[in-house]
């Protein structure tokens, strides 16, 4: 048998590998979140998949020269107590010895179930899946079309640009062109480019579902490089760009999140090497600080669809945005129009200070509105989202679960984290920048804004985290805690747009938009004020510190 459930693949593979094989094998059978948690403090868990909301423990061992012994299956019976595990499997690319056996029977005489996943019965499993992961949709018409086009710019001219806001699916299109490039080129071999670890390896995952069982996949980092480039390979930047000076070629590359290709730099380089390839990239958020334009490099978008036009045409979550700027100076406003400030000067001494307590309570009347909540809330910081994380806590029996999760935490305790989360034994997670790319996390409906982002790029990722759409869920809530000016602006050049696309009066803002979204200020007196000093709300929001405003008068506060 061939495949990467044969013997010789396992064995080739070693350790890391028959997990590797054992994750992709679950996203075939149709489940839903598989998380790789295996090392120090995993408690005999290996990896954590959810399906049908069920929690499965599978434990891998593998062997080199023979069956294995009961060390799996009682990792495998702790790894079930330890997180509450429906199911629990033990897995390995030969056999269970007698031990092992009857350690199973007698668990099993008990009530605790062990299920065994030998080489053989691996062998049966591939034979029997699907050549494609089971998929619960269809790509809608939009994915469909920006597909055909990628695909037919790459054969006018070898260059192709993906713009698609988050939730719309930019890798679900990225990886339907691999998928067809595929099928009219078998031995093709096809490279994916990102710039850190951890989106490599969650976009060999995404690619798998488009991809047939007997295609290849592997991931080049610092820390992994395999013994074969055939089929698809997923890389980071400065791991492929050496191999790729070896003389090793692609005839396809993907570069994902391509805002980071710069006018020079090493994604440069590397396009330049690979300059009779076809490229194409995809990304959320085309914007760059340098201001370098990536359609000099890739061409005009083949397809572009924002997040206001996802939400008018109902292919992202209806957005209930609410901005609380119930904390204005009004002594300050009554003066700023006789002055010339800048961005700094004037979020500085018009905004005053929030305090947590009151933000809580905000956060509380919000999750009472909403049906089975899961909330992510951004922080400043990461003490300020362990701060956050334990006030939340301590204020609500029903957050009594509530977790931070920063870049202070390992990969495996992130994996564990998100988990829980995705199952709904964590209900609120606060973070700091975690959640601005790579990280899928469909479930949540609410997400509160407590921190200031100057990147347009940054707030529409964190906005992005919600409003991708699952089973049950057809909105989100946002609060949003506004203590800087070019806020105010992203989220009226938000509400303009969808003003615009749903054909109403574009300076008519005073009311919540009809038909789903609707972006309001708590405080209407301080949203009209805001509304009549920011008017070109889509240059403002991406304004530096430095930048001096100069607002019109403020008429009727006296």
């Amino acid at each position: 048998m061939s495949g990467f459930l044969a013997p010789r693949a396992l064995l080739a593979g070693g350790p890391r590998g028959l997990t590797l094989a054992t994750e992709r094998t679950l996203w075939h059978l149709g489940f839903t979140d598989v998380r790789i948690i295996d090392g120090a403090g995993d408690e005999g868990a290996d990896i954590l998949a959810v399906r049908d909301r069920e929690q499965w423990v599978l434990q891998c061992k593998f062997s080199s020269r023979g069956a294995v012994d009961r060390t799996g299956v009682d990792d495998a019976e702790r790894a079930r107590s330890r997180y509450g595990a429906d199911h629990a499997v033990v897995v390995t690319n030969t056999s269970l010895n007698a031990t092992a056996e009857a350690r199973r029977k007698a668990l099993g005489g008990i009530g605790i179930k062990v299920d065994a996943w030998a080489g053989p019965t691996l062998e049966a499993i591939y034979a029997k899946m699907p050549a494609r992961v089971l998929s619960k949709y269809e790509l809608r018409p939009y994915q469909l079309e920006a597909a055909e086009r990628i695909q037919a710019d790459l054969e006018d001219t070898n260059r192709a640009l993906l713009v698609l806001a988050t939730g719309l699916g930019k890798t679900v299109v990225g990886g339907e062109v691999i998928r067809r490039h595929l099928e009219s080129h078998p031995d093709a071999r096809i490279l994916v480019v990102a710039h850190m670890k951890e989106l490599v390896e969650q976009l060999e995952k995404a690619l798998w579902r488009h991809l047939d069982k007997s295609v290849p996949t592997q991931v080049l980092t610092g820390d992994t490089r395999p013994t074969s480039f055939e089929g698809v390979t997923v890389a980071t930047i400065d791991s492929v760009l050496g191999l790729v000076r070896t003389g090793w070629r692609p005839s396809l590359i993907m570069i994902d999140e391509t805002h980071h290709v710069g006018e020079t730099g090493m994604f440069a380089q590397l396009l330049d090497e690979c300059q009779d390839a076809r490229q194409f990239g995809v990304t959320a958020t085309p914007w760059r600080g340098d201001k370098f334009d990536i359609t000099s490099r890739f061409g005009q978008p083949s397809y572009s669809l924002g997040i206001a036009e996802g939400m008018a045409d109902g292919y992202l979550a209806q957005v209930d945005y609410r901005m609380y700027v119930d904390n204005l100076d009004w002594d300050f406003v009554r003066h700023a129009s006789e002055h010339g400030y800048s961005i700094k000067e004037l979020n500085k001494a018009l905004f005053l200070p929030q305090r947590d307590e009151e933000i809580v309570d905000e956060f509380r009347q919000a999750w009472r509105e909403i049906r089975d909540p899961r909330a992510i809330v951004f922080c400043q910081t990461i003490e300020h989202a362990e701060r956050m994380a334990t006030l939340l806590a301590g204020a609500d029996q029903s957050w009594r679960r509530a977790s931070y999760l920063h870049s202070g935490l390992s990969r495996q305790q992130r994996q564990i984290l998100l988990n829980a989360f995705r199952l709904g034994r964590v209900p609120i997670i606060t973070c700091v920048d975690v959640f601005n790319e790579g990280v899928d996390v469909p479930d949540v409906n609410l997400i509160a804004f407590l921190r200031v982002t100057h990147s347009r790029r940054i707030f529409v990722q964190q906005l992005g985290r919600g409003l991708r759409l699952r089973e049950g869920k057809e909105s989100l809530k946002v609060l949003d805690f506004v203590t800087d000016v070019r806020r105010v602006a992203a989220g009226l050049d938000l509400k303009r747009t969808l003003a615009a696309i749903r054909g109403g009066d574009i300076e008519e803002l005073s009311l919540p938009l009809s038909g789903g979204s609707q972006i309001t200020f708590n405080d209407e007196t301080a949203g009209t004020l805001l509304d009549y000093w920011i008017r070109d709300a889509a240059d403002l929001e991406t304004a530096a510190d430095e930048v001096r405003l100069q607002f019109p008068t403020a008429i009727g506060l006296e």
